[in-house]
């Protein structure tokens, strides 16, 4: 058993992963400072890709390519994430858990838990020595990761312009790719990490399909946990009772960008099924429009 997690550096990595992230949280931990959290993240994204080419040692293409992939997004989101903290001050994520040791640990055990089963792809087909001509599949999971890179990478400077401009003081971001979804840097990730898999595909033999697993947990872990659902509800608690955020919301796509007017028109089962417009995305508006708010959705479709 140890021998097949030392062949495909399962082992080394959940090691290297679980040692990085407690570093900092001994950090976060003793001196309160939670502003490299998310650095801490990224960076380790590019630590077990590199370390793991470097490592296997054959340096085939398409290991090359998919570790500088992961490479170039954990430097830009890294970069980004802690200049964005350290210009806007704390990070408000960690209000109820600074004091709060064991909130803190389960949340770096979690970010351990998100990156060493992120990575398993980029992982497996750095550790294998099979080595296939290039596939469809290459070609395609490329493209998805620069698609989702440019979204994530243009969503995420469309809200730092808005953040930086004192006019948009206390408001919440609607301009750019903000006005097609509520989350499209979440959207670009979702993408570029599971085009990170397909691209992973022409080498998978076996169990080694597990790594399915990296997208699937990235993807729950954002539309479930520590994503669109804690953001919505600082949203809703900051803006609810505001006839324009509700409007906003009622006519933005929570995840995939689409153009409002379409997305106003859709009926709530379609926007529940399709489209990840989940009931407990709003269950921190107000009481009243809570309760009307799929009511709503339904009569102005029927309506139309």
């Amino acid at each position: 058993m140890g021998t097949v997690l030392d062949s495909h550096f399962l082992a080394l990595t959940a090691i290297i992963t679980v040692c990085y992230q407690f570093v900092f949280f001994v950090i976060t931990a003793l001196l309160k400072f939670d502003k490299v959290t998310d650095f801490a993240g990224s960076t380790n994204f590019i630590i077990l890709a590199a370390l793991t080419l470097i490592l296997k040692g054959t340096w085939h293409f398409r290991q090359v390519v998919l570790t500088l992939l992961v490479v170039i997004w954990g430097l830009r989101l890294g970069l980004f994430l802690l200049m964005r903290i350290l210009q806007w001050g704390e990070d408000h994520r960690f209000d109820e858990m600074r004091s709060n040791l064991g909130k803190l640990a389960v949340f770096w055990f979690f970010q351990a838990v998100w990156v060493w089963t992120v990575s398993l792809p980029v992982t497996i087909v750095n550790a294998t020595d099979r080595d296939p001509s290039l596939k469809t599949e290459d070609i395609i999971g490329w493209l998805m990761w620069a698609a989702g890179f440019t979204v994530e990478a243009l969503a995420d400077q469309n809200k730092l312009s808005f953040k930086n401009n004192p006019v948009n003081r206390g408001k919440w971001c609607n301009i750019g790719l903000w006005k097609l979804s509520r989350h499209p840097n979440y959207f670009g990730e979702i993408i570029l990490w599971w085009g990170i898999f397909v691209a992973s595909v022409p080498v998978l033999e076996g169990a080694e399909w597990l790594v399915i697993l990296g997208p699937i947990f990235l993807t729950l872990l954002l539309l479930f946990v520590s994503g669109i659902p804690l953001l919505e509800e600082s949203s809703d608690k900051r803006f609810g009772n505001l006839t324009e955020y509700k409007q906003y919301k009622r006519a933005t796509s929570p995840l995939i960008p689409l153009p409002p007017i379409v997305y106003a028109k859709l009926p709530a089962w379609f926007k529940a099924v399709f489209l990840f417009e989940f009931p407990f995305y709003s269950r921190y508006l107000p009481q009243q429009e809570r309760s009307t708010w799929y009511r709503k959705g339904s009569e102005k479709t029927s309506a139309d």
